[in-house]
């Protein structure tokens, strides 16, 4: 009997022999199986990312502050000053604190402005006033005579193209000794016409 394995032995050769018939078939299954894996996990070619869009943020600061631009035959077009300027890149638009604006017209007429907060578009054609807002067109001798103009507001609206003030809330204008309250107004220095709406009062100055 000693030259015959014993039973526990001849299970296990018969076991491992089951085995490794069955072996390629196990490890093909584990392949499969991580490959399946790996496609899952892994993104699809050519797919870009989903990205975010542009939020309300600041993406720079300017601190004590002064921006020229010019016309083309190198005068002074405008010239702006603050405190603060905050630029967001998803309007491309401008806010500055404590904001003072020089404006030179062609012809060479000033207009100053100012407020506590004002929004500037990216190429300074348009600027919002907020809070004690005062815009100021100079008196001008070329040409016909015109007197000097000031408008007052918390919300007030300087379109430089187009050279108009224009306001949706109460506004007092000032002309020489004339003062003019009203609730709107649009005015164009082009043709020196005013458009006043709503409660309009008028206290004109002897001539």
């Amino acid at each position: 009997m000693s030259g015959q394995p014993l039973p526990w032995r001849r299970g296990l050769r018969r076991g491992w022999d089951r085995f490794t018939i069955y072996l390629p078939v196990v490890l093909m299954g584990v392949l499969a199986m991580g490959s399946y894996w790996l496609l899952r996990v892994t993104p699809e070619p050519g797919v870009a990312a989903v990205e975010r869009p542009p939020q309300h943020e600041p993406d720079y600061f300017m601190r004590d502050f002064a921006v020229r631009t010019f016309h083309v035959d190198g005068s002074l077009r405008s010239e702006v000053r603050g405190i603060e300027a905050r630029h967001y890149p998803d309007t491309n638009s401008t806010e500055i604190d404590q904001a003072r604006i020089r404006s030179v017209q062609p012809g060479g007429v000033l207009t100053t402005s100012q407020a506590q907060r004002v929004t500037t578009n990216a190429d300074q054609t348009e600027f919002v006033l907020r809070g004690q807002a005062v815009v100021v067109r100079e008196a001008s001798h070329s040409g016909p005579p015109r007197p000097r103009l000031e408008f007052q507001g918390e919300h007030l609206k300087v379109l430089v193209n187009d050279r108009r003030v224009v306001s949706e809330q109460a506004v007092l204008l000032l002309r020489g000794r004339d003062r003019i309250r009203a609730n709107t107004l649009d005015y164009r220095d082009d043709t020196g016409v005013a458009l006043l709406t709503g409660r309009v009062q008028a206290n004109l100055g002897a001539r």
